[in-house]
């Protein structure tokens, strides 16, 4: 069932995998990312005397952060399991993660740079970074949202993904395998609920709360039915 599955993996493993000369265990990647960005926040901060932008800067970093963490761990354990090769070539091979992850960037951008500047008042950056906008802080800012971006669309895929795994293969799959299904079932709900963390700086702007609160609802949701299927099955 499980068959050669090397070249299947997220694009961020491909890419973190591809550096010339550069070689990292998981822990190590997770730290250089942590604190790579983490450090770019605190020097704008310190550089345009924009402390109040830290609290929401650190947030981001953090969760995105919390997201590497999550594919790191999601597709090493998967690849470890007996499944059938049409999940992981669905969850893995078709990529669709990207094309989620840059929808929600677009939408993203679309809301911060058209649709909160005809709001009127103090936009979501402007209220961040201070007026005027400094470059490098917007340069960054969309930097790390793109990584907070993508691993949302990730965490979307790998919860739909689930859900038809669950519904479609679980009688193929052996009552051990299902047990650790259900644990990465978990995770994935979690990395979505620590999106929550971002909640308290939009809170100014309704429609980014009821996008984040309704992502991680909807997740939840997905998610736990693929559990309560996979524990239903025999």
């Amino acid at each position: 069932m499980t068959g050669s599955r090397s070249n299947q993996r997220w694009v961020y493993e491909s890419i973190a995998g591809a550096l010339p000369g550069i070689e990292l265990s998981r822990p190590a990647a997770l730290l250089v990312q942590l604190l790579a960005f983490g450090t770019g926040v605190v020097v704008l901060a310190v550089g345009y005397d924009r402390w109040g932008s830290l609290p929401a800067g650190l947030a981001a970093v953090a969760v995105a952060s919390a997201g590497s963490a999550f594919l790191l761990t999601l597709g090493r354990r998967i690849r470890d399991l007996d499944v059938p090769e049409s999940y992981t070539q669905a969850l893995f091979g078709t990529k669709i993660e990207i094309v989620l992850g840059l929808m929600s960037f677009v939408a993203l951008v679309t809301y911060l740079f058209v649709i909160d500047q005809r709001n009127g008042g103090e936009t979501l950056l402007v209220g961040v970074l201070g007026d005027p906008l400094p470059a490098p802080g917007v340069f960054l800012t969309l930097l790390v949202l793109w990584d907070v971006c993508y691993r949302i669309g990730t965490g979307w895929w790998a919860s739909l993904i689930g859900l038809w795994r669950s519904l479609s293969l679980a009688e193929a799959i052996d009552t051990g395998t299902r047990r650790e299904l259900q644990h990465l079932d978990v995770v994935t709900i979690g990395f979505a609920w620590t999106q929550l963390a971002l909640v308290p700086f939009v809170r100014g702007h309704p429609l980014l709360v009821v996008a984040l609160v309704g992502h991680v609802v909807a997740v939840s949701a997905v998610s736990s039915a693929s559990i309560i299927v996979l524990r239903r099955a025999t």
